[in-house]
């Protein structure tokens, strides 16, 4: 059974460049601590992938890394066990989490966090949405599907350079009301920053924010959502009224159901 530390960034993965390297090592101190390195033992070792290859991007709030399956690639989301991950959370995402940990315990909550984003694309991959098929989790860290090639990860829709903004529309309509209509979830935090762009479709990420479609936010973090893909279609030169959107997604259902209903 190899060591834990040599699962990540194996050499022979690595490029013959020494500013690179340097970056790798940076990397692995700063997201790969002891506990974390036994959690990515243990999801090896249960077959989830073989080798953690290299890095994809990296936050405040954690890391996203490809790994190898055979001849497959996963990707590996790492949180880190610190409170800037839920500095800049709303309270409403905060008040989900402390139902499993204490607010103090940062690593409890990290680790409800992650379980929560493994969740929550499990549901949304049931209801038909294009989101990353989550593979498994243990403590801080979430293994998913890999969305992107051998040549690389897919690039974010902010990235991408749009030449059908009529079909993009189109997906975005559809993705959204899966989410809304079978789901019964509102993302609340959707932009083209956290949206990527592969095989000529969108695929949605970073859902552990979502809330139930009758939560008393919901409504409000949808239109927010809209306002942002409307604003970006604009830009491509494509109009479309936040309202008419809304309609178009299902938005009317959204929301803490009306007394008498």
């Amino acid at each position: 059974m190899p060591r834990a530390a040599d699962l990540v960034f194996p050499r022979r993965e690595r490029v013959e460049d020494r500013r690179r390297d340097a970056g790798q090592r940076k990397l692995l101190d700063e997201f790969f601590d002891h506990g974390t390195l036994l959690a990515v033992s243990r999801l090896a070792n249960q077959g989830l992938f073989d080798v953690v290859d290299h890095p994809i991007s990296s936050g405040k709030e954690g890391g996203v890394f490809r790994a190898s399956k055979g001849t497959e690639f996963r990707a590996v989301k790492i949180y880190r066990i610190s409170n800037t991950v839920f500095r800049h959370l709303p309270p409403y995402a905060l008040d989900e989490l402390r139902r499993e940990a204490s607010a103090r315990n940062y690593g409890g909550l990290v680790f409800a966090w992650t379980r929560r984003e493994h969740t929550i694309l499990g549901r949304l991959t049931d209801a038909g949405v294009r989101v990353p098929r989550p593979i498994g989790h243990y403590r801080n860290v979430l293994v998913m599907e890999y969305i992107g090639t051998a040549e690389g990860a897919a690039p974010r829709l902010k990235d991408v350079p749009v030449d059908d903004p009529a079909t993009l529309y189109e997906q975005l309509v559809g993705e959204f009301g899966r989410m809304i209509r079978q789901a019964r979830l509102v993302h609340g935090d959707l932009s083209p920053y956290n949206t990527l762009y592969h095989d000529g479709h969108v695929v949605v990420i970073d859902v552990a924010q979502s809330v139930r479609a009758e939560h008393p936010e919901a409504r409000r973090l949808l239109e927010r959502d809209l306002q942002n893909f409307s604003r970006f279609l604009g830009r491509l030169g494509y109009d479309v009224e936040p309202a008419e959107f809304l309609r178009a997604v299902g938005g009317e259902t959204v929301g803490p159901p009306h007394e008498g209903a």
